[in-house]
């Protein structure tokens, strides 16, 4: 199920919310919340709309819509390329004729006469200076090595690099399990959790959880993760780019 738009739906469902409450309230067609939760952008009417619509429909649900507008932007805006065609009447055999008469020669410009004013005094100094055995002068050296230098291939930008640490809990077995989020709110205090419903995909910029044994897994920014199994309760920091075992003094807390 998509991510986003399971986290929409789940908070409405929780909060036992209709959609025509929604629509009623945020003002915003039933026809693209229902796409904001089937994650249908082709539905809306282009990527301002779902940015302003997901972030009204999140902050209605009571969720952190900058975290969910942050996550549409990483995973799904791109930026496009316009293949632009000239443009040029259609004009007859006859009028093209007509047309290219009445034009006459090019005529070449100041600044090309100059160019090639530059290029033939430059040919010019390479030919006396092979003429008289290597002669060539600095001038004539830097002009030379100015025509022939090539331009440094420019690097690639580097993509920008995640904000948000996403989490979710596949628990095998019953587990005990404290989540607490960066701001130290606790997100799942202290519930034991049944393989048969596990919690939803959680968003934050960064986690603390303790699991009570394992064996176990969990999915850290869309990889699964096993988690060994043991005696005592093992604990992980979880960032948008890492995670690391936490040691038993740092050990998240929750109400038993």
């Amino acid at each position: 199920m998509p991510e986003i738009g399971e986290t929409l739906r789940e908070a409405r469902m929780r909060a036992k919310i209709d959609v025509s409450e929604v629509e009623a309230t945020t003002k915003i067609r039933a026809k693209y919340l229902r796409a904001l939760e089937n994650e249908e952008w082709g539905l809306l009417p282009g990527p301002t709309f779902v940015r302003s619509f997901l972030r009204t429909y999140a902050d209605y649900l009571g969720l952190d819509s900058k975290l969910l507008v942050e996550e549409y932007r990483l995973r799904h805006e791109h930026p496009s390329e316009l293949d632009l065609a000239p443009i040029a009447p259609n004009l007859g055999p006859e009028r093209r004729t007509a047309r290219i008469s009445r034009i006459g020669p090019p005529q070449l410009s100041r600044g090309w006469i100059i160019g090639l004013s530059v290029v033939a005094i430059i040919a010019l100094l390479i030919v006396i200076g092979s003429v008289g055995g290597g002669g060539q002068s600095n001038q004539g050296k830097v002009a030379t090595q100015s025509t022939t230098r090539k331009k440094a291939p420019s690097r690639p930008a580097a993509a920008p690099r995640p904000t948000v640490a996403r989490l979710k809990l596949l628990p095998i077995d019953p587990v005990y399990v404290c989540l607490v989020d960066s701001g130290g709110k606790r997100l799942i205090d202290g519930q034991t959790l049944d393989p048969s419903a596990p919690p939803p995909t959680f968003r934050a910029k960064r986690f603390s959880v303790l699991f009570g044994h394992g064996p176990q897994q969990m999915r850290v920014n869309g990889k699964t993760v096993q988690i060994r199994s043991s005696s005592n309760p093992i604990g992980f920091e979880i960032t948008p780019t890492s995670r690391r075992e936490l040691s038993q003094a740092r050990l998240p807390t929750c109400s038993q």
